[in-house]
């Protein structure tokens, strides 16, 4: 399959042929059961890109054909189906959550009235609560809880550019905003309104020194929402940036609440 999606991506006059179809809705299924993904760990603790992956989804979007989706009384109008069966699926889903046909969500996640995209991995004991949003190809890891209004955000191109990637056990606090192939370790603990893009600068400040960090939050931090002063021609002014101001304990729950882990540092968000 991969041979054929890079040569229909180097040559587009060949998504009129019929096994080329073929390659592309096989590549989506395999997407959509969590048999491939657009982003895997590696054996060295980092993350490799699949990118003949994403060009499968890019390239899906031109082969297929607008329908009217018919969910009760709700009309949609679409190139995308919805993803179904979640009792055989093992996903308990409270409306209006939507998922597109061709994202992974694994047995025993739940989605509150949320939004998950083509591509994105949802993996098992994960909550996608209110009005959040995962978007495409995005790789959310076990036990994760994005809280309300999470901003999660998708990519497809370029098609080299990394997705964003949430590991396991994290906690991200509501109307949180994680976008452009940012990073987030396992266990961190994002406090509410904290924004991070490839720009933002994310500064550890528990020791006695800042370290700063871009694109990457490391495993176990806490992080809350901070400025810095930054110099214009204007004048000074405060700029947004990202404060890591310790470590998530050893004897902190993995599924505990946000305040509960903010309280050990005295700060409230």
């Amino acid at each position: 399959m991969q041979s054929i999606i890079e040569h229909a991506w180097n040559n587009r006059a060949l998504l009129q042929t019929a096994d080329v179809r073929e390659a592309i809705r096989a590549v989506i299924e395999e997407l959509d059961k969590g048999r491939l993904r657009v982003a895997q760990p590696d054996a060295n603790g980092g993350w490799v890109v699949n990118e003949w992956v994403k060009k499968a989804v890019i390239l899906y979007f031109p082969i297929a054909q607008m329908q009217t989706i018919e969910v009760g009384p709700f009309e949609f109008y679409d190139k995308i189906p919805l993803k179904r069966h979640y009792e055989q699926l093992g996903v308990r889903v409270v409306p209006h959550a939507v998922a597109r046909y061709g994202a992974y969500i694994a047995p025993g996640a739940i989605l509150m009235p949320s939004y998950v995209n083509i591509g994105a991995y949802v993996d098992s004991g994960t909550m996608v609560d209110t009005w959040a949003t995962v978007g495409s190809c995005a790789q959310v890891g076990k036990n994760v809880h994005l809280s309300g209004g999470v901003g999660i955000g998708g990519v497809l191109e370029p098609v080299q550019a990394s997705p964003v990637i949430i590991e396991d056990n994290c906690f991200i606090g509501s109307r949180c905003i994680v976008v452009e192939g940012v990073r987030v370790g396992a266990e961190a603990v994002l406090g509410a309104n904290v924004v991070i893009t490839q720009s933002t600068p994310i500064i550890d400040v528990s020791g006695s020194t800042p370290q700063q960090f871009k694109g990457y939050v490391p495993p176990a931090s806490v992080v809350i929402p901070g400025s810095y002063t930054k110099q214009f021609p204007a004048g000074n002014y405060q700029v947004p940036c990202a404060l890591i101001i310790g470590r998530r304990k050893e004897s902190t729950d993995k599924k505990t609440s946000l305040n509960e882990a903010l309280r050990d540092f005295n700060v409230a968000v």
